[in-house]
């Protein structure tokens, strides 16, 4: 019988751990830190071995093969000595896609994964398919996988997963954008990230679409110097993207696609407003006509999809002043768009774990929009470094109720309170929604 062990025992490694047995594998579940309870009775309840607070060398090093968790990277010196002995290392979304016929429509990008992953699934759902949502958002795919099949997911990828699938195949992939994130992850180099990012090319054929934004820095560069196999469609910010005619573009108010099919409806009628999301919107339209939906149920979805929890989400108005909470913005870019989406005066929450950040993209944006920072992290210097010299006014807070508080003096009836933060929240939070839900609380506290 052949061996697997799993890193990691969260969503995607409990979810391996049950798919692994089904197929006939002897399967051992490591975690060095503690396993959530609800993940324990899972892995109880089908008979998996397992453990906590360390990893056993003996049992991992003899595995035929690992699926490690996206957050545990190549470098942890477990997963150096399993490759120095030719153990095969793998994600959980490279072993799930062995055991499922299912078509995979993928999306990446260092900004708008998400809300583009959500949108998409949305559509499809709405239009009948038989789809499940997974990766990066969602449940487990190889849990999914175990427990029937489906005729499509919808797979959100982040580099991490990407780096360590080999063989998987996307039916339709999309590559939002490319900005610097992670590249503590990269040995900050912005090359190492772009290359993970182009991975979801991998293994393309023909037969399949990849989906891209005309107006990346990266994107177009790469596709140049790359044997691309598949129907390669654009989307743009304008109906002519330098000398190629986008897919997907705005025109005359209205959003215009011309392949893989003839769509269009106005600009107004999109549920979700800013330029990032207009892009988000074009990604999605090409994918899902290219999946066989319709423009009624198309039209349909863009226009009452509610969106995405902690990504520019309006939390309430205190005092006259709205909050948004955006804790999914972990990078500079996507702080950018959050602001170049802003129409009022806006105090903004910057700061957490810092991933190799360069905020000088920001400064004159932040110049222009904002009163007043609000830096929230355990480490605060670099942001004083970075905006400080603006001469707007400047909070420090390295709690969240101290945050509010400071954010409450300092704006006006008017403004917006925006949690922005462009770092990983692992500093003072337990992730990216811990950090939304306590800002979400504490604002909905505030006087009105």
């Amino acid at each position: 019988m052949a061996k697997i062990a799993v890193l990691g025992a969260a969503e995607s490694g409990v979810g391996t751990a049950v798919l692994a047995q089904q197929k006939g594998y002897e399967v051992f579940v490591s975690d060095m830190g503690k396993i959530k309870d609800k993940y324990k009775s899972v892995l109880d309840a089908h008979g998996l071995s397992w453990e906590e607070g360390q990893h056993t060398e003996r049992e991992i090093l003899s595995a035929d093969e690992i699926v490690k968790s996206p957050g545990i990277p190549d470098t942890a010196p477990l997963v150096a000595e399993a490759r120095r002995r030719g153990i095969p290392v793998i994600s959980e979304i490279e072993f799930a896609a062995r055991y499922t016929h299912a078509r995979m429509l993928c999306i990446t990008g260092s900004n708008g994964k998400t809300t583009t992953t959500s949108l998409i699934y949305h559509i499809l759902k709405t239009a009948g398919f038989n789809v499940g949502l997974g990766g990066n958002i969602g449940q487990s795919l190889a849990l999914q996988v175990a427990q029937g099949e489906r005729d499509w997911y919808v797979i959100e990828l982040s580099s991490f997963q990407l780096d360590n699938m080999y063989d998987f195949r996307a039916d339709i992939a999309v590559l939002l954008n490319i900005t610097p994130d992670h590249l503590d992850r990269y040995d900050f180099c912005m090359q190492n990230y772009v290359d993970s990012k182009l991975r979801i090319l991998q293994n393309q054929t023909a037969n399949d679409t990849f989906v891209y934004w005309a107006g990346d820095e990266w994107i177009g560069k790469e596709l140049a110097r790359r044997n691309v196999q598949s129907r390669v469609l654009a989307f743009a910010d304008a109906p002519e993207a330098g000398s190629e005619h986008p897919a997907a573009y705005p025109e005359a108010e209205s959003l215009v696609v011309n392949h893989p099919q003839h769509f269009e409806m106005p600009l107004d009628a999109l549920s979700l407003s800013g330029r990032h999301n207009l892009r988000n919107c074009m990604a999605a339209a090409i994918a899902t006509l290219s999946a066989g939906v319709s423009p009624e149920v198309l039209r349909q979805c863009l226009s009452d999809f509610p969106g995405v929890e902690h990504r520019l989400e309006k939390v309430c108005i205190a005092g006259g002043i709205t909050y948004i909470n955006d804790s999914k913005a972990t990078n500079v870019d996507a702080c950018y768009c959050a602001l170049e989406s802003m129409t009022t005066p806006v105090v903004l929450i910057v700061g957490g774990k810092d991933k190799g950040n360069d905020y000088a993209p920001l400064r004159d944006l932040i110049s222009r929009k904002c009163r007043a920072l609000v830096y929230l992290g355990a480490d605060n210097s670099k942001l004083h470094s970075a905006f400080d010299d603006l001469g707007l006014p400047v909070a420090d807070t390295d709690s969240m109720q101290a945050c509010v508080t400071a954010c409450a003096s300092l704006a006006q009836p008017g403004d917006v309170v925006l949690l922005s933060p462009c770092c990983a929240s692992f500093d003072l939070f337990k992730n990216m929604e811990d950090r939304g839900e306590q800002f979400k609380a504490l604002a909905h506290q505030l006087p009105k």
